[in-house]
């Protein structure tokens, strides 16, 4: 993961939120995924204001991370709690096989970093925070991403003051969160030099849509795109399910589904079943 943040050159990661969505982007040729904390709501039927535990992050990575060979990066939001939650939080995500995570300087329960009514912690507070995850963290090639969301209640200076400060305590990266015009991403970018820089791209939020050729040329080396496969998802489920109340089948789409096989294939049904003849049907015939 470090490896991948230290070229020149912009890492996309797009957002996942179970094992079939991350083996997607994977078999799309990108080299890494974003465990969304957003997504990973909404695939529970709730809304992204903290309403997600730990414990079901957790399940939800360990369910994530053997279903891809690429590294995950996954959203652990404030650390659950103050600076202890926190520390029990990488412990889970590190054992878990997460390649990589970013921590917020919400309050405690978070919001979406888009929507409004965020509070934040004090500078001091979060620097504690990040201190205790950069001191617990058990594996050196653990990415550890600071993130703030300054920039809708304490203005884009704020937001600059509290990334450099995270980059001087020895974060991996840094994620200035919902900057709301191309010239505040260029400041951020001009502004923060001295680590790797994250940024949020999805259409409907507060931060303009740039592409990935700019985000590069401005100096930014990891670009999370955390809803597309997700909405995408949700706006074919709603074709297919409107289609099969109107019609009683779902044949007018048909070309656009995927086919048994490709469902199948997608999940290496081939390599269970050779597992399966190798190890229980030869037991079977004998008896």
């Amino acid at each position: 993961m470090k490896e991948l943040f230290a070229r020149k050159k912009l890492l996309i990661a797009p957002g996942a939120f179970d094992g079939l969505s991350a083996r997607l982007v994977e078999q799309a040729g990108f080299e890494a995924v974003y465990l969304s904390g957003g997504a990973v709501a909404r695939s529970m039927g709730v809304p992204d204001i903290g309403l997600i535990t730990l414990s079901e992050v957790i399940e939800r990575a360990a369910q994530v991370v053997p279903a891809v060979k690429i590294p995950v990066i996954a959203d652990a939001d404030t650390g659950y709690g103050n600076a202890l939650n926190l520390i029990r939080a990488m412990q889970e995500l590190e054992r878990v096989g997460v390649a990589a995570i970013h921590l917020e300087d919400q309050v405690t329960p978070k919001r979406c970093g888009h929507l409004e009514g965020k509070e934040v912690i004090s500078l001091a507070e979060m620097e504690k925070k990040l201190e205790a995850a950069l001191a617990s963290r058990t594996d050196a090639d653990f990415a550890i991403i600071g993130r703030t969301d300054a920039r809708a209640i304490h203005g884009l200076e704020e937001a600059i003051r509290r990334g450099k400060s995270f980059a001087r305590l020895g974060v991996d990266a840094v994620f200035v969160e919902a900057p709301e015009s191309e010239a505040e991403i260029d400041k951020i970018a001009r502004s923060i030099t001295e680590v790797p820089l994250m940024i949020n791209m999805f259409k409907g939020g507060k931060t303009p849509l740039l592409p990935a050729s700019r985000l590069e040329a401005m100096g930014f080396r990891i670009a999370i795109f955390p809803s597309e496969t997700q909405r995408a998802a949700i706006h074919a489920m709603k074709e297919a399910l409107s289609l099969l109340k109107r019609d009683g089948t779902t044949e007018a789409m048909g070309d656009r589904l995927a086919t048994f096989q490709e469902r199948d294939k997608l999940v290496d049904l081939a390599k269970w079943e050779k597992l399966e003849q190798q190890y229980l049907r030869s037991v079977r015939e004998d008896k």
